[in-house]
């Protein structure tokens, strides 16, 4: 039986609750019996009209004191107004849809107080053209801790639009205020996305009337490029941010200024801002975005934030902060000795101590390369910018009429796929014998090779055959091997954890990629033919959704960029650390395996192609390769079985990440131009495509 004690504390407890306001209709019905209007009530109260009109839907609730002083006059009007029959009886609040812990997002209480929120009809989950399968996969179930998702767009009337529609009432007018209304009172979020990670910090992107309002400048000016432009540590919203005891990261208060306090427990404080008018947005890899609507931001990146991560910077940075977020570097293990559960490495992961590369795998500017005066050469590793001599094309190939760009998707996204790459420090060897599943750095003499002058040298990124003894990843000297030629190593860097890192992070973005070009109607079930044709014209179908496809594509190259990160700024010196070299992340040798398995892959199709159809290539750039063709279509000559299907080996159009598309067609007299000026016409079709950006 319970004790008096027990007793009292449950009704203090019930005394101590907050009052229950009647049900939402009631409360319209209420304050038309009294002849009130919403204008005049938000004036009493103190809020907008808007606020009041969300009370009356039951799209959110008001927050103590205005919840007291609302319940009273509600209390007042029923004494007054009552219904007709039996009288409304208030409901018991509902059982909580996640009894989980407090939310690592928030200071307050686990599922957030909801703030204002409207429907904006025009702003929708799905485009309502889209060509997406019926059901393909199971839409996620929101987490009841984030009810209005992952971020919100402010602008400067206190409109925040987030994902699906909604719009939030955000009564902030300073810096600290929002950072406080964002983890007390949004609802905004996201869960993470490994059971041993963390939760994604909600993101608040900034329009330039809102950066105003909130007393920055709506401009960074300076000398520096603007990705490296901060706020001063004197400006007034600097000193405000340290006054209220809240603290920013080492990037400082800049386009993408993150602000926080220290975790208490498992209670995480930080909030992510982006701020629109200081090019948080790159151009490059968010095209027309910064000019939409607050509305159709939130969209764009919702749905990015939904299949890739909530940004977090660069879409350069969070593809590489999307490789962490899926392979966390820690776990909670039991310590056989105490029983307590403490921090313990999570297998397969990076760990969380940043680890040195071998010398032929750092930049020449390394402080491994620069303290031990190394000069033994370094890995080459690069993505083709090759063109092919103009005294190598044969007449036949001369009088075709047009020159064809096949552009492979994602093609370093694919290079990743089930990729064993080193998870331990380097160790040296002295003339070992290959072997092509040990990831790692070798240095071989591969000049002996001698292969069609037609095609590139699968062994440089220039395409030329290589004059001696030279540093190459793993996957490099396999090729040689799967070529006939044997291969001796002189020495070699090599790892003896291995693991497929990135192989999460692979299908996670080539899911997000596959469907969003499913939502501009190209899918996996089109012939070539349809395939072709959707291509054409996917990009009038939805810019929204043609913007995130940009996205996740330059979170691919930019991610795998990002793991060689090169020391920024003017007043660097050769030999000191710089800050990237901090962090596990920076793995050049991880880098170069992704894109030499790449470039393996390219000419492995360039070399079937020259089995199946005897073609050879004019160009390759990066992930482009350029043919000569009696067509303006690729289905000119692709290899095709007789019964109409694409040859396996060869060059194949498709959604998937590492098959071909359309990129471009052009007069062949164009590419023989080009060629004899020694250009290279992949360039020109693709519009100089940027290729694996290692900055923000």
């Amino acid at each position: 039986m319970a004790s008096e004690e027990e007793l009292f504390a449950s009704v203090d407890a019930l005394l101590n609750e907050e009052p229950h306001l009647p049900p939402p209709a009631e409360r319209a019905r209420l304050r038309e019996a009294a002849g009130i209007t919403q204008a005049r009530l938000a004036t009493a109260l103190k809020t907008t009209t808007q606020s009041v009109k969300n009370w009356e839907n039951g799209r959110s609730e008001p927050k103590s004191p205005r919840l007291d002083a609302y319940q009273r006059l509600l209390n007042g009007w029923a004494a007054k107004y009552p219904a007709h029959g039996a009288p409304a009886v208030t409901p018991a609040p509902a059982p909580a849809l996640n009894p989980e812990p407090v939310a690592e997002t928030f200071t307050g209480p686990a599922v957030p107080e909801a703030p204002a929120v409207v429907e904006v009809p025009v702003v929708q989950a799905e485009p309502a053209t889209s060509h997406r399968p019926a059901k393909k996969h199971s839409a996620p179930v929101a987490d009841s801790r984030f009810p209005h998702g992952p971020l919100a767009v402010l602008d400067g009337d206190g409109s925040a639009y987030g994902v699906g529609g909604i719009v939030l009432d955000c009564p902030a007018t300073t810096v600290v205020e929002l950072v406080e209304w964002t983890l007390r009172e949004s609802g905004l979020g996201a869960a993470k996305l490994n059971r041993y990670g963390k939760d994604s910090d909600p993101l608040i992107v900034l329009t330039a009337a809102a950066a105003v309002k909130l007393g920055l400048p709506e401009r960074l000016e300076g000398h520096e490029q603007r990705r490296s432009l901060r706020l001063p540590e004197d400006h007034p919203v600097v000193k405000e941010v340290a006054k209220a005891k809240w603290q920013l990261t080492q990037r400082g208060f800049g386009p993408w200024a993150r602000i926080y306090r220290k975790a208490q427990g498992r209670e995480r404080q930080c909030v992510q801002l982006a701020i629109l008018s200081w090019d948080a947005l790159d151009e490059r890899s968010w095209p027309g975005v910064a000019d939409l609507e607050a509305a159709d931001i939130a969209r764009v990146l919702g749905v990015y934030a939904t299949r890739v991560i909530t940004p977090r910077g660069s879409t350069a940075v969070s593809g590489l902060e999307l490789m962490t977020a899926l392979r966390p570097p820690t776990k909670a293990v039991q310590d056989p000795q105490t029983g307590n559960w403490v921090s313990g490495y999570n297998a397969g992961s990076l760990g969380t101590e940043p680890m040195d590369p071998a010398p032929p795998e750092a930049t020449p500017e390394h402080p491994v390369v620069v303290n031990s005066g190394w000069s033994g050469g370094f890995l080459n590793e690069e993505a083709y910018q090759w063109v092919r001599s103009v005294e190598t094309l044969s007449d036949e190939e001369c009088v075709l009429p047009f020159a064809v760009g096949l552009d492979l998707n994602t093609a370093f996204l694919a290079a990743a796929a089930r990729l064993v790459v080193g998870l331990s420090a380097p160790d040296h060897f002295h003339a070992p014998a290959f072997n092509p599943k040990i990831p790692g750095s070798w240095l071989v003499d591969l000049s002996h090779i001698e292969l069609d002058p037609r095609l590139p040298s699968p062994f440089t990124p220039d395409g030329s055959r290589p004059t001696g003894p030279a540093w190459y990843q793993t996957h490099t000297v396999a090729y040689a091997q799967e070529l006939g030629y044997d291969v001796h190593p002189i020495e070699a860097y090599l790892r003896r954890e291995t693991g497929a890192y990135l192989d999460p992070w692979h299908d996670r973005l080539k899911t997000a990629y596959v469907d969003t070009l499913a939502d501009l109607g190209v899918t996996k079930d089109l012939d070539d033919r349809q395939f072709l044709a959707a291509m054409e014209q996917h990009k009038q179908i939805d810019p929204a959704l043609t913007a995130v496809l940009g996205a996740i594509k330059a979170t691919v190259k930019g991610g795998v960029g990002k793991l060689r990160e090169r020391p920024q700024g003017k007043s660097y010196k050769a030999g000191e650390r710089w800050p990237a070299l901090e962090r596990p992340t920076w793995r050049p040798d991880i880098r170069a395996a992704v894109i030499s398995k790449a470039r393996v892959n390219m000419h492995r199709k360039l070399n079937n192609m020259v089995k199946m159809t005897g073609l050879f290539p004019l160009a390759v750039l990066s992930d482009c390769v350029v043919y000569p063709s009696p067509g303006e279509s690729p289905l000119d000559f692709l290899p095709y079985a007789t019964s109409g299907k694409p040859q396996p080996g060869g060059f194949r159009l498709g959604t998937t990440p590492g098959l071909a598309k359309l990129e471009g067609v052009q007069s062949m007299l164009w590419a023989v131009d080009l060629m004899e000026k020694g250009l290279n016409p992949a360039r020109h079709i693709k519009g100089g495509d940027a290729v694996l950006d290692e900055g923000e």
